[in-house]
């Protein structure tokens, strides 16, 4: 377990709330359900939209976030501020993962089409069912390695 003590993350100094950030992963994860139980590409197609805007875009809220946003407000719970960085480098693997998805189904490679999108569900229920970030990991073992000066 100390592995994940000492992961590194992106960092800066914009916050997001974390209940947001849990709820919007519910999300991905059942539009994907959808998806897997209807084998319509629309679905992987609109989370790259929407994970486009989260990953790239100054908006405040991509169609999803925004949901999030306004099903976290109806129950009245108080924000938990989080730093913003590390969901902006997830969105963008969430991004590379439905643009993988998305061309697969179209081109009839189910096989991957399925997988990428297996590999997302993963990730985004890591995120809101047990608070685990898997953009950090990747960050931490994979990204990280690759670009530190010291080696």
């Amino acid at each position: 377990m100390i592995q994940f003590k000492q992961m590194i993350c992106p960092v800066s100094p914009e916050r997001i709330d974390e209940n947001r950030v849990r709820v919007t992963a519910l999300s991905v994860v059942i539009i994907m359900g959808v998806y897997f139980m209807t084998g319509n590409t629309i679905f992987p197609a609109f989370l790259v939209i929407d994970f486009y805007i989260r990953a790239f875009t100054k908006l405040k809220y991509s169609p999803l976030s925004w949901l999030s946003h306004l099903f976290v407000k109806s129950f009245g719970t108080q924000p938990v501020w989080i730093p913003k960085a590390p969901k902006i480098f997830a969105a963008r693997i969430g991004l590379l993962l439905t643009m993988l998805t998305t061309i697969s189904a179209m081109l009839g490679l189910s096989i991957v089409a399925y997988v990428t999108g297996a590999t997302l569900v993963i990730f985004a229920f890591l995120e809101c069912g047990v608070n685990f970030c898997a953009g950090c990991w990747v960050y931490t073992y994979v990204v990280y390695p690759l670009v530190r000066k010291d080696h």
